[in-house]
């Protein structure tokens, strides 16, 4: 049974998808780009869009009753592969090991010109 997960401290779905679905001990995150939740609007370079998606991830866990801990799997889009390094600085202060699995994917363009998206699989323990 598909049960919806929905925060309003991240941004509301600016399409035809949940911000998360819980199914059974899984719960599985939409992508998020840099979008600030109190205003809908991208925020402006890459350090703050990255810090701002596992921000919003961070919070649509918490409301599906866990945290980033609980994240095994992630999927990075990048505008601009140039920012790999920039990532994995970053993420590394929202993520202990053992980190998650991870795949990391060059895209042509993503949702309001963001420069990266992040979505992710949680396993409740």
């Amino acid at each position: 049974m598909k049960q919806p997960i929905h925060t309003a401290a991240a941004p509301q779905a600016i399409g035809t998808y949940s911000q998360a679905i819980r199914c059974g001990e899984t719960v599985y995150l939409s992508g998020q780009i840099g979008l600030d939740p109190a205003t809908m609007q991208l925020v402006e370079g890459i350090d703050a869009q990255i810090h701002r998606v596992f921000q919003n991830l961070q919070a649509v866990a918490a409301e599906a009753g866990c945290s980033l801990d609980h994240v095994v799997k992630v999927t990075v889009y990048l505008a601009d592969l140039s920012h790999f390094a920039r990532v994995n600085e970053i993420m590394s202060t929202y993520f202990k090991q053992p980190y998650p699995a991870r795949a990391a994917v060059g895209v042509a363009s993503l949702p309001r010109s963001a420069l990266i998206e992040v979505d992710a699989v949680l396993h409740l323990e």
